[in-house]
């Protein structure tokens, strides 16, 4: 395994922030996929292109210098011990593989312990900051829950991710409409099937 490889696990599990942006150096890469697929960057409709593109990855990877933990605060003098959903939280990413965007909805189920509650728009706010990540659907999905359910320390945790991925619907097979689904099920979700079941219906029942 290289050096820089390694480095990087270890950034990852000891939560040190990623790199800051270089706006330059992404935009001087920006330039040469112009050059290279035939375009002068020069012309007129393209001469801003690179810096605009520079400053919407800066943005669509924000999450890699954010703590997502941090959202993770109970709400002081509220309790509550039963299921909490928020369903159809709009997330966009990028595809790690392709650099190529998938866009959908993320589900968040947890039940409280001792009536630990958050708000739900933290609930939002962790899903965004995963999403805004060079990520892998089940990666995303498997982040959001295992870090609630480390953070909050609730009974259970499930995460449904519903999306549509362009490097699937614009290039190679070129389908679309098509979806992936993935999911992730932690502690009493896993262990009750009918919690389990009570949690998905609620989901899926729109």
């Amino acid at each position: 395994m290289s050096t820089k490889v390694t480095d990087i696990k270890r950034k990852k599990q000891k939560g040190q922030q990623a790199s800051p942006v270089d706006l330059d150096r992404i935009a001087s890469g920006v330039r040469l996929i112009l050059e290279g697929i035939g375009e002068d960057p020069n012309r007129e409709g393209l001469l801003d292109t690179p810096k605009r593109v520079a400053e919407m990855y800066a943005e669509l990877t924000a999450g890699m210098h954010e703590n997502a933990a941090e959202h993770i605060v109970p709400l002081s003098g509220n309790k509550h011990d039963e299921m909490v959903i928020v369903k159809d939280i709009s997330i966009a990413s990028l595809c790690e593989h392709h650099l190529a965007p998938f866009v959908g909805k993320c589900h968040i189920a947890y039940i409280p312990k001792n009536g630990k509650i958050l708000g739900v728009s933290k609930l939002a706010r962790l899903a965004e900051t995963f999403a805004r990540r060079l990520q892998l659907q089940e990666r995303l999905t498997s982040e959001i829950a295992n870090t609630l359910f480390e953070q909050l320390q609730p009974l259970g945790v499930m995460v449904v991710i519903e999306a549509e991925h362009a490097c699937m619907t614009l290039r190679g097979v070129k389908k679309p409409g098509a979806t992936t689904v993935t999911s992730a099920v932690l502690g009493g979700f896993r262990k009750d099937p009918r919690t389990r079941a009570e949690a998905m219906s609620l989901i899926v029942g729109r």
